[in-house]
């Protein structure tokens, strides 16, 4: 018997798929440049000598969803029929062949979701049909830290010229260096990041110059030398407390200042809990506050490490405890910690292959993602808006 095979998979049509390529690739909208008047003597009539075109491709937001949109800018040289001159009314290799929209998406996927280059590469190519490179991904992310910095500079005015910033810093090796910090500073509504190649806390009398609130961080030293009034992070405070006495818990002299201390704060954040942070209501507790630190400081201890908390307490007496003759001034450093989060999760990510210029150009688009998510807006949204001033926006959403 003679069998026989008849294959099922045709090649496709050349023709049928180039008029699929053209019609996914089509252009959705020309502009003409055409110029208006001559510009030596203002004639209205020319000559066109040359011809020239070029395309943007962008995504086009929808109500119920996006699609790619492609605008072909057409162009060229013209001769004036009076004077003869000759000139071009708009240089069109300066127009971007990426458009605003594009660059929004990816780095909303970028900053918002963590995902990286290669992938918004994919998606981008899976969903629409756009083919970018990697190296244009990072100048999506260049060109949008640029367009942004007044915006970037906008909320770190908002910080410093508050009345509370929360502070923090965690390390940031960039490639090629053995050292580095990114720092933090919020207030209730607004974040911004900074990177240093150290830790050396200098900067801070020039960044906060003029500041009169109150800082509240942890317990480096950096931060003592700033005039400012300053609230220690108590729960910094209690986690040392707690992990001391979980390896000596046969030190009697230190379970009695952790007991004492406990009950202390105890009765302090039951009134938090109650009243919030008022200082009208708080006020009690400063007769408490006395009472402590008076008992503490007239002991005389033998172990080492109650002698160390004693002169831990002693030393940071006047900022323990600061919060209560403030209103809304927390007793401890969570907002910092928490916005910290995201930072430490990107740097998880790309383990610590970032340059100083890429980490920067981050860190301005971290901070205004940061500032629109504590404001309860759409970072996406706020981009695709093409407002420079995220105080403005804000107040329109209301």
């Amino acid at each position: 018997s003679i069998s026989l095979f008849f294959p099922t998979n045709y090649p496709e049509d050349p023709k049928k798929e180039n008029k699929r390529s053209k019609l996914i690739n089509r252009v959705d909208k020309s502009i003409e440049i055409l110029p208006e008047k001559c510009p030596i003597c203002d004639h209205n009539r020319f000559y066109r000598m040359r011809s020239s075109k070029r395309a943007t491709t962008d995504l086009k937001f929808m109500k119920n969803g996006v699609k790619k949109w492609t605008v072909e800018y057409r162009g060229g040289s013209y001769q004036c029929t009076e004077c003869k001159h000759r000139f071009t009314p708009r240089d069109i290799r300066k127009i971007p062949l990426w458009g605003h929209n594009l660059m929004a998406w990816s780095m909303n996927q970028y900053i918002n979701y963590r995902v990286s280059f290669d992938q918004i590469n994919e998606m981008l190519l899976d969903l629409f049909n756009i083919e970018v490179t990697t190296f244009e991904m990072f100048n999506y992310k260049r060109r949008l830290a640029k367009r942004y910095k007044y915006t970037y500079e906008e909320i770190q005015k908002c910080v410093t010229k508050g009345n509370l910033i929360h502070a923090d810093e965690t390390d940031a090796k960039v490639r090629g260096s053995l050292e580095g910090y990114v720092w933090v500073f919020t207030n209730m509504d607004s974040v911004f990041y900074l990177y240093k190649p150290n830790r050396e806390a200098k900067f801070l009398k020039e960044l906060l110059k003029g500041f009169n609130g109150v800082l509240v961080s942890d317990f480096y030293s950096g931060y003592e030398s700033l005039p400012c009034p300053q609230q220690k992070c108590l729960a910094h405070l209690i986690r040392d407390l707690n992990e001391d006495l979980s390896r000596n818990q046969f030190n009697e002299e230190f379970k009695i200042i952790e007991t004492e201390f406990g009950s202390l704060l105890r009765g302090i954040i039951e009134t938090v809990d109650e009243y919030g942070l008022k200082k009208r209501h708080l006020n009690k507790h400063k007769k408490d506050v006395a009472g402590f630190y008076k008992w503490i400081l007239s002991k005389e201890y033998e172990t080492e490490l109650a002698r160390k908390y004693q002169k831990r307490l002693g030393k940071n007496k006047d900022n323990l405890f600061t919060f209560l003759d403030y209103d809304g001034v927390p007793w401890n450093n969570n907002n910092a910690e928490h916005a910290i989060k995201p930072f430490a999760k990107y740097r998880r990510k790309v383990n610590k292959s970032y340059t100083q210029r890429s980490i920067s150009e981050y860190l301005i688009l971290l901070s205004i993602q940061q500032t629109c998510k504590y404001r309860g807006i759409s970072f996406l949204e706020f981009l695709k808006s093409g407002e420079m001033s995220i105080e403005a926006y804000s107040e329109r959403m209301i």
